[in-house]
């Protein structure tokens, strides 16, 4: 009987879950004392606010209650809502609906779960473009791997998930793109923003490959590796090169 092969199996990387969002006890004694003063008049809310000062007072004397977020955000809202409809006409009932404090707090929870939202979308791409990158590495075919837009990112995370290691090869496939204008780096625009988004040997490898095809345009990728050492163990001196061979031929640029 054949013992079937047994392939090695990737590592598991953790799917993105969505960020809880922190626990506001201010935010929450806000909300409960506007839905309390929800249809009270000027009276009403006036003697409110008397009973949270008195609770207030008596909260001050037990030590265990001295720093008390919500109660204190409690007695701030009771004092605004008392400002509030004490300047509004006679006979006006508190109503949240129509407090633009409100509508703009809730505006501002509204935009905020949409940045989250969209972090946990981007993260959650990023993820899976990883394992996409990864799956090519393993099958050796990430060489003839169009870079995309947001693949810097994907560079920062297949880092992350080897420990903090350089990713070699993924390094110099970034590196012979970006010195190609493949993919994405076709753009001009690409091209620059790529230069805050990778690290300084990356983009050493890029330049001094870009200068050594324009002066040998023959040259085999293989003849080429050892720009990937120099800019590696030397990136500041790799990018010095670069420029210098920009200089001594000018007019091919």
């Amino acid at each position: 009987m054949t013992t079937p092969r047994r392939t090695a199996r990737r590592p598991f990387v953790p799917r993105v879950a969505a960020p809880r969002e922190p626990v506001d006890p201010a935010g929450i004694g806000r909300r409960v004392v506007r839905r309390q003063a929800k249809g009270m008049d000027a009276a009403a809310v006036a003697a409110a606010l008397d009973d949270a000062r008195f609770d207030a007072r008596q909260d001050s004397r037990h030590e265990g209650l001295a720093d008390d977020v919500r109660g204190r955000a409690e007695l701030a809202e009771w004092e605004r809502l008392d400002q509030l409809l004490a300047a509004a006409p006679a006979g006006t009932v508190y109503d949240p609906d129509t407090d633009p404090v409100v509508q703009d707090e809730l505006a501002a929870e509204a935009a905020a779960a949409a940045d989250r939202e969209a972090a946990v979308r981007e993260a959650q791409r990023i993820a899976a473009r990883a394992d996409e990158l990864q799956a090519l590495r393993e099958l050796g075919t990430l060489e003839q791997t169009e870079p995309a837009d947001g693949d810097e990112a994907v560079r920062d995370e297949l880092t992350r998930r080897a420990g903090g290691y350089v990713q070699a090869d993924v390094d110099a496939w970034l590196a012979h793109a970006l010195a190609a204008h493949r993919g994405h780096y076709a753009d001009p625009a690409a091209r620059e923003a790529a230069a805050g988004l990778l690290p300084p040997p990356v983009l050493a490898h890029a330049a001094l490959l870009a200068e050594l095809a324009r002066l040998v345009p023959g040259a085999d990728v293989d003849e080429l590796t050892f720009a990937a050492r120099l800019a590696t163990t030397e990136p500041e001196a790799a990018g010095a090169l670069a420029d210098f061979l920009t200089r001594a031929h000018p007019e091919d640029h």
